[in-house]
């Protein structure tokens, strides 16, 4: 049976089930957004790393794809503390790397994501999406009040019961519960705080617990079991991530796709040398990296991934895939390849047959 917290969720969001795909930056796609939507689940796009037009595209492709709610999710990272001799270290530790590819890597970094971009904010006021989410952080009050007042339904994903008592406190509508287990970058408030790394199913029920908004649990959920065991605890759906990086929609490259196939599928690392904030990755060359230095040698977050982002490039273009944000979960083995569409009616079977 139902519970009254899944079916006051899935009606605000005006979807049949209680799944929702994870809004990947450079993974999900507005095909796959819509593929989801039109299976009963909710989909998603990542802007948090998209310029204006870019984020406009994806918006209105998804609109003529699908005519159902979806997500669509900003980053609110705090903007970076610079610090040149910083940044001109961690080129120097990752030359050697550049030179193995016949690259060089650039002479200075850069901020290449801006945090709150008031342009991302006026066009989804413009858009008006169902839903907007957050990862990192919260917006400004302002923004957060504008979004509401035009009638857009706000998440934000939070790692720890402070950060979601924040949340609720600032009239967020609901949480995503995200576990030490899940891919991609944690989404804590202050990656220099104390992270006690709660897992997906301890978090959950301490937060159905503690907040009276609808809590969702993401992080190493990848089929209908899984699913089902996070609902069993008082989560009101289940957002996954990785289980949607190997469907045909996904923006996925070759190499990721045969890292997530293989060998590597069985090990994932928390690391910030990719990026310079904490994110799950499958293990590969890049973590190898970033494995012992120390956190303060890192350039912040996204100064750190510019330099990332260059040295996955001259990999790729000598043909080596494992210098990329190859994003994951722990559930990583247990991801399927099919359409999005297919993976989010077998989700929906296999939580019945539970």
């Amino acid at each position: 049976m139902t519970s009254p917290s899944i079916r006051t969720l899935l009606n605000h969001l005006h979807i049949a089930h209680p799944i929702l795909q994870a809004p990947m930056a450079g993974i999900s796609t507005p095909a796959m957004a819509a593929a989801v939507c039109e299976a009963g689940g909710l989909g998603a796009l990542g802007l948090g790393a998209s310029d204006l037009a870019s984020a406009q595209a994806a918006l209105r492709e998804t609109r003529a794809r699908t005519t159902r709610p979806f997500n669509v999710n900003l980053f609110v990272h705090a903007a970076a503390h610079r610090d040149a001799q910083r940044e001109a270290r961690w080129i120097d530790r990752l030359r050697p790397e550049f030179a193995a590819l016949n690259a060089q890597p650039p002479t200075t970094l850069h901020e290449i994501y801006t945090p709150a971009d008031p342009s991302l904010f006026a066009l989804l006021l413009a858009e008006r999406p169902a839903v907007v989410s957050f990862h990192f952080g919260l917006p400004a009050p302002a923004a957060l009040q504008a979004l509401r007042a035009a009638g857009i339904l706000t998440i934000a994903t939070v790692t720890s019961p402070a950060e979601a008592r924040t949340a609720v406190a600032a009239g967020i509508d609901a949480i995503v519960a995200q576990g030490w287990e899940a891919g991609g970058h944690r989404g804590v408030f202050d990656p220099a705080a104390s992270d006690d790394r709660l897992g997906t199913l301890a978090l959950v029920r301490a937060l159905v617990r503690q907040v009276e908004v609808p809590v969702i649990a993401a992080g190493g959920i990848m089929d209908g079991a899984g699913i089902d065991a996070v609902l069993a605890l008082g989560a009101a759906a289940a957002q996954l991530g990785t289980a949607y990086v190997p469907t045909d929609e996904s923006a996925a490259d070759a190499g990721f796709r045969a890292a997530l196939a293989g060998e590597a599928a069985q090990h994932t690392v928390m690391t910030r040398a990719i990026s310079g904030r904490p994110a799950r990755c499958l293990a590969n060359r890049f973590t190898a990296l970033g494995a012992g230095v120390p956190d303060a040698a890192i350039p912040d977050y996204p100064v750190a991934y510019d330099l990332g982002k260059a040295l996955n490039a001259a990999g790729k273009a000598q043909g080596e895939a494992g210098y990329g944000a190859q994003w994951a979960g722990q559930g990583a083995p247990l991801a399927r390849a099919m359409s999005a569409g297919a993976l989010t009616r077998t989700l929906i079977a296999e939580m019945r047959s539970g």
